[in-house]
């Protein structure tokens, strides 16, 4: 890894110490999701600040149907030759420029995507608004309450200490921020099956 500030390595132990240490984080496994960043055009405070990629379909299928079409999901693999189940990514400088609770609770609101099955596909609500439930207003509140537990449980503060900092800071006392970047997964047409 090039010299300066690893966001990507740092984000990652972040998450590794939150699944855990938080109770209803546990069922995520770091080995199987790719944490990356992307860099914004503008360093406006409006936007994505975050995203979670679901690497499979509903349930954990590996193909599914989209618009009436059957397509496959692109396939990700680590250095080690681990199919990732998802990518977690986050867009700099704009995340970094949020006050820290901010930081925080967004990280936690993209982990709870993930589904309690582990299996790829996210975590699904009852109703027409599956990925936040009826208020993304209470989810946000929620994911507020699940980082302050975790404060509330001393993790080390090397761990969070550079969301503390905004981008020019940490480019200020490192030199430059780097990290894994990934390209957004495409989606695959199948051929239709011959019965």
């Amino acid at each position: 890894m090039p010299a300066g500030f690893d966001f990507t390595g740092n984000m990652r132990r972040l998450c590794v110490d939150i699944t855990q240490r938080h109770k209803y984080m546990t069922h995520i496994n770091m080995e199987f999701v790719a944490v990356a960043f992307s860099q914004t055009r503008k360093g406006v405070r409006h936007g994505v600040h975050a995203t979670l990629t679901p690497m499979r379909f509903e349930n954990g299928a590996r193909e599914g149907i989209r618009n009436g079409k059957r397509y496959g999901a692109q396939r990700l693999f680590d250095y080690q030759g681990r199919e990732m189940l998802y990518i977690l990514k986050f867009y700099l400088p704009r995340f970094q420029n949020e006050p820290f609770l901010e930081k925080l609770t967004t990280v936690f609101h993209e982990l709870w995507h993930i589904s309690a099955d582990f299996n790829g596909d996210l975590r699904r609500f009852e109703g027409r608004c599956y990925i936040h439930s009826a208020s993304e207003k209470e989810y946000d509140r929620q994911m507020l309450q699940f980082a302050q537990q975790w404060l509330g449980k001393n993790p080390p503060m090397e761990l969070f200490e550079f969301l503390h900092h905004d981008f020019k800071q940490l480019e200020t006392r490192h030199g430059r921020i780097v990290g894994m970047k990934i390209p957004q997964p495409k989606l695959l047409p199948k051929a239709a099956r011959v019965r």
